[in-house]
């Protein structure tokens, strides 16, 4: 081969590398999850203070959070920023957010704590399998994982904010929590198919940000980040 034909297959090469180098840790969609841990003692803060202010204040910064949530898993998606820090924290984010809101109303007495705890374990164990299958894929955030994400955030407004509201914020709660249940027993039987599907040698020489997304989630519960493969 000649110099020039070396040379151009040598600034191929370099090419190549360069396209398909990892997204470095700082960026907007990782500022965007770090952003929604800040927010979350802030959010309890407001919320445990009480009166009408300090509930508006509490339902603003929580709707802020929110769409932190969205956006984080849709500009990782869009812009090449999945990370191995935003598949870590992105679902942490979201639980926190969602799981603060629902201890403290439970703590305040407005939230029946059967209904805390149902959320919060079905949240806990979609992470947890999350985790357990991170090696081998991402599992796509389903329809009805967007559904759930969406009822809760709304259900979990209604109860923040001051006004009577009849028993619209129960029959919302209640929406979310049968969607949650069901979505929940449908990602179960995904990772379990994932695990079977992937043998571990393969899913270990496939790891990578190309392998694994991140979810709005998307979260999120989702699966940004971690959460930009959506919220399961």
């Amino acid at each position: 081969m000649s110099q020039a034909g070396a040379g151009a297959a040598g600034n191929e090469d370099l090419k190549d590398a360069a396209a398909v180098s990892p997204p470095g840790l700082v960026n907007v969609a990782n500022a965007l999850t770090v952003l929604r841990l800040v927010l979350v003692p802030v959010f309890v803060v407001l919320l445990l203070s009480g009166g009408t202010a300090g509930r508006i204040t509490a339902f603003a910064v929580f709707a802020i959070a929110s769409i932190t949530d969205l956006l984080d898993g849709e500009l990782a998606r869009r812009r090449g920023l999945i990370t191995d820090f935003g598949k870590i924290a992105d679902p942490i984010a979201d639980k926190a957010l969602t799981g603060s809101a629902l201890v403290t109303l439970s703590f305040l007495g407005e939230l029946a704590w059967w209904v805390t705890g149902i959320i919060l374990l079905r949240e806990l164990a979609v992470t947890g399998l999350r985790f357990w299958v991170i090696r081998r894929g991402v599992i796509a955030a389903s329809r009805g994982g967007k559904i759930k994400t969406m009822l809760q955030i709304i259900a979990i407004s209604l109860y923040i904010l001051p006004w009577h509201l009849g028993i619209a914020r129960e029959v919302v709660m209640a929406a979310a929590v049968i969607i949650t249940v069901a979505t929940g027993g449908d990602y179960a039987a995904r990772a379990v198919r994932l695990h079977h599907a992937v043998p571990h040698h393969q899913a270990s020489a496939a790891a990578g940000p190309a392998a694994a997304g991140q979810s709005g989630s998307a979260g999120a519960a989702g699966a940004g980040p971690a959460g930009s493969a959506g919220a399961p």
